[in-house]
């Protein structure tokens, strides 16, 4: 990533005038200015922010908080009320859904006026239209007016034009979200290309996306930046502060201190596997992880047990493990629920659990009684790297439940393998062969 600065915002601002009557829209005009009929609503407030060529920023935020007007803003689309906004290079964006799409024109045509608005030529758009036509796998639909096209038709069109125009800037809101399943597969991919020498300003509400995609995270807050720093703790605290937020002032989510990573290496159990192709070591991190408690219930330990019921500090992945999670209840609960998830490093999930399903009828439980709750499972084989646990005690149904204690690496898994694997999660194999067959 290059220390080059490509967007550069000082003292962003952005108000719209509030009119409680339509009548009031015409004596505001007809007052000069002498008056005003209206409230204001500043969607940004004194917002300055840079961002480094080969940079991926991600931004998060409630329905509101001014994202999608700070995106406008970056691209041109929208003026501020105050402040200044610089940007070094030809930014494309995916904005709002259909945005800049003519729905009275062909697929054919919106694609040479997007083009045409981003910088290309009518030469440029003739030698890249089989490309864009094909990565948005559209049919015969690019050949009707776009009114006639479903979402996720739109939004293929609109981010197959994007990644055909050789931009320097991606600018993505939210767009992706509405994308079936494959398609999102391939933008994803486009992303990753693309971020190795370009930049991303890229909004979500999925926080793992942001995590999984960027670099640094922007926390924004009723027009005004609450938070920047790494994607991964910005995502933690904004969860924490929503969930907040659900359960009103009933219930306060108290934050836990900061994991600290060097500690939890050190007070792992290692033993000595030097014979063994692939090990997973476990470290416990539940004294020193991050999260946040109600205080009526309490995490008193994760941990992974073998087949024996004795603890697990060192496994091979294929085998049958035990994770053990136990709790204690510090007020009365009704239909308690212990659950956990594992991620990468990118904070992309990868596999979990909770109790909830295989508990009928729900328990109860009474100030200063502990549940314990055991997961029976064959561990996953794991690509070489760093995996974390988030552990999580709640009361209630998985729709509608009250988080009273999170720890969001309870657990660290660290896998050293010899083995080649594809993908995420890799499984064991009974055996590989390969034969020839008698000539024809």
């Amino acid at each position: 990533m290059s220390s080059e600065v490509v967007i550069r915002a000082r003292g962003l601002c952005k108000c719209y005038p509030i009119f409680d009557k339509p009548q009031d829209r015409l004596k505001q005009m007809l007052s000069l200015g002498r008056r005003k009929y209206y409230r204001e609503f500043w969607a940004l407030n004194d917002v300055s922010l840079t961002i480094a060529r080969g940079e991926s920023v991600g931004i998060i935020g409630r329905n509101g908080a001014g994202k999608s007007t700070l995106l406008q803003i970056i691209c041109g689309t929208l003026s501020p009320t105050a402040g200044d906004v610089e940007v070094d290079g030809r930014v494309a964006a995916l904005l709002e859904l259909g945005s800049g799409f003519n729905p009275e024109f062909t697929g054919r045509e919106n694609v040479y006026m997007n083009g045409a608005v981003l910088g290309l030529s009518k030469q440029e758009i003739d030698a890249r239209f089989s490309d864009i036509a094909a990565f948005a796998d559209i049919g015969e639909f690019i050949e009707q007016p776009v009114k006639t096209y479903s979402s996720g038709m739109l939004v293929r069109l609109a981010f197959s034009v994007m990644a055909h125009v050789d931009a320097d800037i991606l600018v993505i809101d939210e767009a992706l979200a509405v994308g079936d399943f494959v398609f999102t597969q391939k933008c994803m991919r486009f992303l990753r290309s693309f971020m190795e020498q370009g930049t991303l300003v890229f909004v979500s509400h999925v926080t793992q996306s942001v995590v999984n995609l960027c670099q640094e995270a922007v926390w924004l807050e009723q027009g005004k930046m609450r938070r920047r720093g790494s994607p991964k703790e910005i995502c933690e605290d904004y969860l924490r502060d929503s969930l907040q937020s659900v359960y009103g002032a009933g219930v306060k989510l108290e934050p836990l201190d900061t994991v600290n990573y060097k500690e939890i290496h050190e007070t792992g159990v290692v033993q000595d596997v030097s014979d063994r192709p692939t090990s997973v070591r476990f470290f416990d991190g539940i004294q020193s992880t991050a999260g946040w408690k109600t205080g009526d219930a309490e995490i008193i330990s994760a941990r992974f047990l073998d087949a024996r019921g004795e603890r697990l500090t060192v496994a091979a992945g294929g085998e049958t493990v035990c994770l053990e999670i136990k709790a204690k209840a510090q007020s009365g609960l009704y239909s308690p629920i212990l659950g956990f998830f594992v991620t990468d490093k990118l904070g992309q999930p990868l596999f979990g659990e909770h109790t909830y399903t295989y508990v009928d009828p729900p328990m109860t439980l009474v100030p200063g009684q502990v549940c314990v709750a055991k997961f029976y499972f064959s561990l996953p084989l794991l690509p070489n790297g760093e995996y974390s646990m988030t552990v999580a005690m709640a009361s209630g149904t998985p729709a509608s439940h009250i988080q009273h204690h999170r720890l969001h690496d309870a657990v660290l898994l660290s896998v050293l393998s010899e083995k080649l694997r594809y993908g995420l999660v890799g499984i064991p194999f009974r055996s590989v062969s390969m034969t020839l067959e008698e000539k024809p």
